[in-house]
């Protein structure tokens, strides 16, 4: 008992936050629409008229016409009421012209806000993944949006509906409001009483929803880690929490549903009851038959509809409306905990830099590539420590990366040291942690434990344009870019001189391929390009960098192997230290050292002292010179 009062009081608190945050703005986009509400309050005085006109051209057709005896008269009252509807359609056609200079800017405002929270979340907290936020921009704005337009109808047309008809039952006669008055009123009033709880049970439920809708998706990212360590009845206990969240939501939504349908009744079907029980009072009291009808004519055809339709609306948009603009303009939400075994709900992935030369792509290390995820629990546990040496180019401090509180470690207490100035090819099987250590080391990730070096100090705390200084990553899809041949090549060193640009020509062949697309200022399409020729002018482009550290995290796959041993031995040679995931084990047989790794623990060495101690780098080796190639 005392849970679900916590809940329903933090659920009455949250409603009542959500409503403080959203009408200062709300306040503030009206306040500047002026001209807007203007026109629409005159289409809806037009409308409040005629609703008017209906009822009260009833009644005289009946009681000055008909009952009168006089046909004609009574005729052409039923021809004036018949006019007032027709003119409802010219009414409406004005009242949605305006309403789009309401919506349309709400719209574009919601976007610029859930983008502008996006990327503010990004740049707060690198690498964690903001599930929310393509529903935010999509189906939120939209439902905000499409909410928005029926309230401003709705209220508009209740407002004035309302009006018109009250004054046409005043103008037959007072005591009619004495009937009809009393159960409108509570009926609205008992509807005003569940707006809150409707919001905040609103709230609760869409929050229930995309919890269990984020759990399904990390749970499905992480099957086969959960399968493999064992977490998977853990992890269905938490669905299942999750599944009981959401029941109960729907629930407390269904009771306030019924109150809510209580409401409408008393509001919308009671005053006709009244009407008829009082008839013979009403006719006591000097109430004509026609205005008796008149008065039927505003309950069924303007009254009761237009408080139907507040009801709905006001019930279901107005309550989604408030709680989709809250959470798109609100503050943002805890991130939820990973499930066991899963990705985690945060990394570390800093936004892209000018230091990366390919747009982001998906780390081959990482769960979220399809194909790696069998193999990410096979963690790459580290042999014996490398001594660390003053002034390392590169140095792992006993790092460990897991994706998940109990998956087991892509990398483990990974010691390695590599020298300013040297050059070290990385292989292993695929999904091993290989791409996973170039991101590392670039600070597109940050470690569960231990620390990355970069140049004798912590990649960690670095900002972007420090670290984009420091190394240049190319991954294995090259990045292109609408514009010069010349503005490709020169991306990392815009200031690069003519000689530089050429000697980077020269030392990766690229002159043929330059002429062809006809010279350094000629313009370069990306779809002219092959794989491989975009492989080319993004080892190009690391080749004429200023950073001293290049990772190629199998940046030359698509290279037939005489381009890639050209390419390879250009970048050896420029100043600088050379770190290469290999496509082929000829980029291990060039490199000054290998770091192999297995699995079951890592390696690290010459060539030949590595095939002296790994017996994958052994098999690998085998294979390759056997003719039987084999990618690492």
């Amino acid at each position: 008992m005392t849970g679900a009062a916590g809940s329903r009081t933090q659920e009455k608190d949250a409603g009542s936050g959500a409503l403080r945050r959203t009408v200062p703005p709300a306040r503030r986009f009206l306040a500047r629409r002026k001209g807007v509400l203007a026109r629409l309050a005159l289409w809806s005085v037009a409308e409040a008229g005629q609703a008017f006109v209906v009822g009260h051209g009833v009644a005289r057709a009946v009681d000055q016409g008909f009952l009168a005896g006089d046909t004609r008269r009574g005729l052409g009252w039923l021809a004036v009421a018949a006019v007032a509807v027709l003119l409802g359609a010219p009414v409406m056609r004005g009242v949605f012209a305006e309403l789009a200079g309401l919506t349309e800017p709400l719209r574009d405002g919601l976007v610029r806000h859930a983008v502008d929270r996006s990327l503010a979340g990004a740049l707060a907290r690198p690498g964690g993944t903001d599930r929310a936020a393509v529903s935010r921009l999509t189906n939120q704005v939209e439902i905000a949006r499409d909410s928005f337009a029926g309230l401003v109808l709705t209220l508009r047309s209740f407002v004035f509906t309302a009006a018109g008809a009250l004054l046409g039952l005043l103008s037959l006669h007072p005591d009619l409001l004495v009937v009809v008055l009393p159960p409108l009123l509570a009926g609205l009033a008992l509807f005003l009483a569940t707006l809150r709880p409707m919001a905040a049970a609103q709230r609760r439920a869409l929050a229930a929803d995309e919890a269990l809708g984020d759990h399904a998706t990390r749970a499905r990212a992480a099957l086969r880690d959960l399968t493999a360590c064992g977490t998977g009845p853990e992890t269905a206990r938490r669905g299942a929490e999750l599944v009981a969240d959401a029941a109960a939501s729907a629930r407390v939504l269904a009771r306030w549903a019924a109150v809510r349908t209580a409401a409408l009744g008393v509001a919308g079907h009671l005053p006709v009851l009244m009407l008829l029980v009082t008839v013979p009072w009403l006719r006591g009291r000097g109430v004509t038959a026609g205005a008796l009808l008149g008065a039927f004519t505003y309950l069924a055809q303007s009254l009761l509809p237009a408080v139907h339709t507040l009801m709905t609306a006001l019930g279901a948009a107005g309550s989604r409306l408030l709680v989709v603009v809250d959470r798109i303009t609100g503050p943002a939400p805890a991130a939820p905990a990973p499930p066991a075994g899963g990705p985690p709900a945060a990394g570390a992935v800093p936004p892209a830099d000018r230091g990366t030369s390919a747009a982001p792509v998906a780390d081959r290390g990482s769960p979220s590539a399809a194909e790696e995820v069998p193999r990410s629990v096979r963690t790459a546990r580290s042999g014996p420590p490398t001594a660390r040496r003053p002034g390392a180019a590169v140095e792992f401090r006993a790092v460990t990366l897991s994706y998940g509180v109990r998956a087991e470690p892509v990398l483990d207490s990974l010691d390695l040291c590599v020298a300013p100035g040297e050059h070290i090819a990385v292989v292993g099987p695929s999904g091993i942690g290989k791409s996973t250590l170039t991101r590392l080391v670039a600070g597109m990730l940050a470690p569960s434990s231990g620390e990355v070096r970069v140049a004798g100090r912590p990649v960690a705390g670095r900002t972007a344009a420090e670290l984009g200084a420091l190394r240049t990553l190319v991954p294995q899809e090259a990045y292109v870019f609408a514009g010069t041949v010349g503005e490709n090549l020169t991306y990392l060193r815009p200031d690069a001189c003519r000689a530089d640009i050429d000697a980077t020509v020269r030392d990766l062949a690229l002159r043929p391929l330059v002429e062809r697309l006809g010279g350094l200022d000629a313009p370069l399409r990306p779809d002219e390009l092959s794989q491989g020729e975009r492989q080319l002018v993004a080892l190009a482009r690391a080749h004429l960098s200023a950073a001293p550290l290049l990772l190629l995290d199998e940046a030359t796959c698509h290279l037939d192997p005489a381009s890639e041993a050209r390419a390879e031995e250009a970048l050896a040679r420029r100043p600088g230290t050379l770190l290469v995931v290999a496509h082929r084990l000829s980029s291990a047989v060039r490199a000054d050292r290998v770091l192999v790794l297995d699995g079951v623990r890592t390696v690290c060495g010459t060539h030949q002292e590595v095939l002296a101690r790994s017996s994958l780098y052994r098999d690998l080796t085998g294979h390759w010179n056997g003719g039987r190639h084999r990618e690492p």
